[in-house]
């Protein structure tokens, strides 16, 4: 299998958004725009810096406005957020941000604890979004969380999540990014949703975005780039989880998946060196240790 495997690969952070969202302190927003920063120095193409939601429900992301006004803008480097609903996209657009990011579910009991909207209702809300989006010049990417597992139904049926991921790129969205919310998924049904998906979808419009709660998330990219797949999220040291997915923990840590494509020949264009500083730094900020393996072991060492 590791002869198939392909030579560069995208990864996306997440931990300024994703991480940071689901940590008990606020982060300051100084603090914030220096990590962005860093991780942008470090050769990341594309890093999800906020959310434009309503801070009564994220208050550790009620700054979005400032970070992504302060941040340093640099060539290629695409700076998206999580825009839930119009409301949001105005928000979004008025601080220009690069990419407007939106996020469904497959599982209808996660929607309404996520959106506090069905499935359905969630994916006309989101047209509407995208079409605002596209008119203003940007682009869009899609999560579909719950892909594999959900943690008040249990397993999702491929259908379901087969039917959301076609809606959603009917929307005229670049790509979209398929969420083992949980952490519970493995490599054999890693694979089976994509050759599912894939025998329909061209390989650059779908992502994976893994959580490592039960120790699985780079057997799951492995699995991930057998098939093809060149893009992953990931959360510099480990940070994240989910607000709405009991008992989850973070995503998987970009230095561990850094680690992990170098040594197996992937080119990713990330200096791995500049992303630990980065983790040191938010780690830092926030007081304690990140949990990233790789991070942990190199920080153990100097």
């Amino acid at each position: 299998m590791f002869q198939a495997l392909p030579s560069k690969a995208t990864v996306v952070e997440v931990g300024p958004r994703d991480g940071l969202q689901s940590e008990p302190e606020v982060v300051p927003t100084a603090a914030k725009i220096g990590l962005i920063d860093r991780l942008s120095e470090a050769g990341y193409r594309h890093i999800e810096i906020t959310s434009f939601v309503n801070p009564r429900w994220v208050p550790q992301l009620a700054d979005a406005l400032a970070v992504a006004q302060g941040v340093r803008r640099r060539p290629g480097v695409t700076m998206s957020a999580l825009v839930p609903n119009m409301r949001g996209l105005e928000s979004a657009l008025a601080a220009d941000i690069d990419e407007v990011v939106i996020f469904a579910a497959a599982s209808e009991s996660f929607s309404q604890k996520n959106t506090n909207r069905s499935v359905a209702a969630s994916l006309e809300t989101y047209a509407e979004v995208v079409r605002g989006a596209r008119a203003a010049g940007k682009r869009v990417r899609g999560y579909v969380s719950t892909a594999w597992d959900c943690p008040y139904e249990g397993a999702i049926d491929p259908v379901a999540v087969e039917r959301v991921v076609h809606a959603l790129l009917e929307m005229d969205i670049y790509q979209v990014s398929l969420g083992d919310t949980i952490g519970s998924t493995t490599p054999r049904r890693v694979q089976g949703l994509l050759e599912r998906l894939l025998a329909k979808i061209p390989e650059p419009a779908i992502a994976l975005h893994f959580h490592d709660t039960r120790g699985m998330g780079m057997a799951n990219v492995v699995a991930g780039l057998d098939m093809g797949v060149t893009t992953y999220d990931s959360s510099l040291g480990g940070l994240g989880g989910c607000p709405y997915a009991p008992g989850a923990t973070g995503n998987i840590a970009s230095e561990d998946l850094l680690y992990m494509l170098r040594e197996m020949g992937v080119e990713t264009g990330i200096d791995l060196d500049k992303v630990i500083a980065a983790s040191r730094f938010v780690a830092d900020a926030l007081g304690r240790a990140l949990p990233g393996r790789y991070l942990r072991s190199h920080l153990a060492r100097v």
